[in-house]
């Protein structure tokens, strides 16, 4: 009786562990991302006083916060857009993503201990090494989703070669060195980063509107 069974009937438990659900990923990604940007609210520290001479202390630290606030969103923005094109996970999928929310968890860190040096080159090294790894294990998520979904993949058909991922990336290895010649120009690259990302990313979107991935997805519903 039992010779005739399938492994996937067998070991229903060890084929369910390799084609898991993407919601409790995305669920667990946006509590994680949630959490990082009200760790770096909380710590801004109040003024003493009302004047606006107290609150212009604080303005380095307000711009180096809405940054990084801003790079946190423009992660999550993608991620979300990115797992539309994706339908179940495995375990190196999973792994992978929380290897991204690993660097991005540091980004209250580095935000914080460049704010409160003066936006010293150290610190601003480190906050652009932390971006650039960040930078690094979105692509390699992207690409372990791609090597999942196999030749015909959604993914890949979206985002093609990524030459947004390649241009960022390279920025943040430039602006890396830079910040112990001159940390402005470190700043201005991390600017110009999330400015070139902060313009909404459209390619998913427009392959779902034009119909591509909706007709792969009927043609193998059938």
């Amino acid at each position: 009786m039992s010779g005739g069974r399938s492994s996937a009937d067998r070991c229903p438990r060890r084929y369910t562990a390799y084609h898991m659900s993407k919601a409790r990923l995305e669920t667990f990604s946006d509590g994680v991302i949630a959490i990082l940007i009200t760790i770096m609210v909380l710590e801004l520290r109040v003024p003493h006083g009302a004047s606006w001479s107290a609150l212009r202390a604080l303005v380095p630290l307000l711009l180096i916060y809405t940054l990084s606030f801003i790079l946190l969103a423009i992660y999550w923005n993608n991620h979300h857009h990115m797992f539309h094109a994706v339908e179940r996970v495995n375990g190196r999928i999973l792994w992978a993503n929380m290897h991204l929310l690993f660097w991005l968890s540091l980004v209250p860190f580095a935000t914080g201990w460049m704010g409160e040096n003066d936006f010293a080159p150290l610190p601003t090294a480190l906050y652009g090494s932390v971006l650039l790894m960040s930078a690094v294990a979105y692509t390699i998520l992207v690409q372990v989703i791609i090597a999942h979904q196999g030749v015909h993949s959604k993914l890949r058909a979206a985002v093609g070669k990524d030459k947004k991922g390649t241009i960022s990336a390279a920025l943040y290895v430039a602006a890396i060195p830079l910040a112990f010649v001159h940390r402005e120009i470190s700043w201005a690259i991390f600017v110009t980063v999330a400015l070139i990302w902060l313009a909404p990313d459209r390619r998913i979107e427009e392959k779902f509107e034009s119909g591509a991935l909706a007709h792969e997805e009927r043609g193998g519903a059938d």
